[in-house]
């Protein structure tokens, strides 16, 4: 099921309250009563099936899925040392295999490295694709195959990477210089959009004067008055202001509290924030601004997200218990996998290989749960997932 669907059919099930005109829209279309969306659901059931005892790698897992380690910090994978606190994520198609890159959420070296894996899930190399940057935490693939890898500090920039390593990382500096979370790339209307890690913090779109090049472009943030409904978007007079904060420059913004994951699917744009620990649901077709979860459980420290073609999103959790939930188009919401034994680590930069059989993500700070991330772990999950 479409990702757009999730949005005709109603709210989620899965001890979360939903509120929202299209929400509504959908159930009275459905025969529902009016208004019946608004309550706190039970916890959903899982496709899947719960996650079972921890295996060996101490990854709790559904019946008929396996785990790996395929990097440690500080430890050699594909012929170089792996970085520390990795971060954000995302794949990339390979000849007959594929790509993961990782940020790393660190001072001053931040960066960005890739592993490469041939057909079999073997890997093959790992090399740097950015270097020198500070505390790279999340960001986006774009639609003509670059990595986008974000600063999370004050006046942070983003850098457009090759994946391949072939060509050298660039500032993209008409994307504005803010605390930058994450991004994800909408080729349906041609813009980017873009969260940002401020308790007060926007969420911005970034029309580029030609697809495909990032280079000059329009710096927009969302303007609204509630919490759903439509919205308006106004430009940044000035994306690169050093004195006056990217978000305080239009009166009109609405501001979030914490923004951190970014997916676009099929003219929706879903995003987290932490402070309130919500999903939002941009509806790019109609201009509109909605809430898919909105509840202390089972889902908790919402962080990173991304999704399948088969209409399921993947929500890591930052802390909580070390999920990754599942909401499905179904309107449930149900935890798919426990990392065990890192309880002050939060998972990161999940991603799917190409062909959707493998599920890549990283426990940042691992099991000594250390502030610079010298224990990181990046896992992979192999099992029959939905497609």
């Amino acid at each position: 099921m479409h990702r757009r669907t999730l949005l005709r059919t109603g709210g989620l099930t899965a001890g979360a309250a939903f509120a929202g005109s299209l929400w509504q829209g959908a159930a009275c279309a459905a025969a529902v009563a009016p208004g019946s969306v608004h309550v706190t659901a039970r916890r959903g059931a899982s496709p899947y099936g719960p996650p079972g005892a921890p295996d060996a790698n101490g990854v709790a897992l559904p019946p008929g899925f396996t785990s790996r380690i395929v990097a440690r910090t500080g430890r050699r994978v594909g012929g170089m040392l792996w970085h520390a606190a990795p971060d954000g994520g995302a794949c990339f198609a390979d000849g007959d295999g594929w790509i993961y890159v990782s940020n790393s959420e660190i001072p001053l070296l931040g960066g960005a490295s890739a592993i490469r894996f041939g057909p079999g899930g073997e890997i093959r190399e790992a090399y740097r694709i950015l270097s020198g940057t500070n505390l790279n935490c999340a960001g986006g693939r774009t639609s003509w195959n670059t990595w986008l890898s974000c600063e999370e500090i004050l006046r942070g920039r983003v850098f457009e990477c090759d994946p391949y390593g072939e060509r050298a990382a660039m500032p993209r500096l008409a994307m504005g210089r803010f605390k930058h979370e994450a991004a994800a790339c909408d080729p349906d209307r041609e813009v980017v959009y873009l969260t940002e890690d401020e308790s007060d913090g926007c969420f911005y779109r970034f029309r580029p004067a030609e697809w495909g090049d990032l280079t000059a472009g329009r710096l927009e943030v969302l303007c609204a008055t509630s919490d759903t409904g439509p919205v308006t978007w106004q430009r940044v007079p000035n994306p690169a202001a050093p004195l006056i904060p990217t978000r305080h420059q239009v009166g009109a913004a609405k501001h979030f509290s914490g923004g951190e994951g970014c997916h676009y699917d099929g003219g929706v744009c879903f995003f987290t924030t932490k402070g309130d620990n919500r999903v939002w649901a941009y509806d790019a077709e109609n201009e509109r601004l909605e809430i898919v979860y909105d509840a202390d459980s089972p889902l908790t420290g919402v962080d990173n997200i991304t999704g399948t073609p088969a209409g399921d999103l993947y929500v890591a959790e930052d802390g909580g218990n070390m999920e990754i939930n599942l909401i499905t188009p179904d309107r449930e919401v149900t935890p798919f996998l426990r990392i065990e034994g890192h309880a002050k680590s939060e998972i990161t930069g999940p991603a799917f290989s190409p062909d959707g059989t493998r599920l890549y993500f990283s426990s940042q700070r691992g099991a000594r749960g250390d502030a610079a991330g010298t224990d990181g772990v990046t896992y992979e999950v192999t099992g029959p997932f939905r497609r």
